[in-house]
């Protein structure tokens, strides 16, 4: 009966101790990697919003057939500017990033912008036509012939000679993200202080990170940050893990 007993309690704590050692090697290999940012990684800015109030605004100012904002944002669906950020990790909780805009993404959100602009636009000019009696042709091929006609260049063109600029300018997202520096992470909170001379320069922010999306859900000091800490959450997606030295 002893020998059963004990070879009862030994397989009950060889099995605890399985289940023990399987345990840790799931928090090692998967559980830590939640924690660890190292990777490149990238986030798209959605500028709709920027564009369409930019947008509409013109159309208001020049007494356009009204249109509304809904139909304006219809129109500007997917204009993104990317982001990449590198991140390093030198400890479990520290490491150094590099963060930049993608110049060739800002040019293409911005011809895009311009593109979807001209379709409202060109549908604009065709209802007011129809309004005043104009009995040619009114479809898209009609206005935007007629559009060259009268200002010698296509319709795009027009409006990114016409008015205010639909994006930020780059310059002004470039002050925004392009930045490099160190950071530290503790209970949720990513804090990154900047190489900008002798000017010592933090930001905290509340992060995620769930297998290969990292997000940061805004600044801890919005304050701090102004028109773009509204705009978080900012969802970045991990392209390449840094490899190990």
């Amino acid at each position: 009966m002893r020998k059963i007993i004990k070879n009862t309690l030994f397989v009950i704590l060889f099995s605890v101790l399985i289940l023990f050692a399987v345990y840790f090697a799931y928090l090692h290999f998967y559980a830590s990697n939640d924690k660890t940012l190292s990777g490149n990684w990238t986030a798209s800015l959605d500028m709709t919003e920027q564009a369409a109030v930019t947008a509409l605004g013109w159309l208001q100012d020049i007494e356009a057939v009204s249109v509304s904002m809904q139909d304006m944002e219809s129109h500007m669906q997917g204009l993104t500017v990317d982001l990449r950020l590198t991140m390093t990790q030198s400890s479990r909780s520290e490491g150094t990033f590099v963060s930049s805009v993608v110049p060739e993404s800002y040019a293409a959100c911005s011809q895009a912008a311009y593109e979807a602009f001209a379709a409202v636009f060109r549908e604009l000019v065709a209802e007011r036509l129809r309004m005043a009696g104009y009995t040619g042709g009114t479809d898209e091929d009609d206005i935007e012939a007629l559009v060259a006609e009268t200002f010698g260049m296509s319709t795009t063109a027009y409006l990114m000679s016409s008015v205010p600029s639909l994006l930020p300018p780059l310059e002004e997202l470039q002050a925004q993200y392009d930045c490099s520096g160190t950071y530290e992470t503790a209970e949720g909170i990513l804090t990154r202080q900047f190489d900008s001379g002798q000017l010592v320069r933090t930001k905290a922010e509340r992060y995620i990170r769930q297998d290969s999306t990292l997000i940061l859900s805004g600044a801890v000091d919005s304050a701090y940050y102004g028109y773009f800490a509204d705009h978080y959450p900012v969802i970045y997606t991990l392209q390449q893990p840094q490899t190990e030295q």
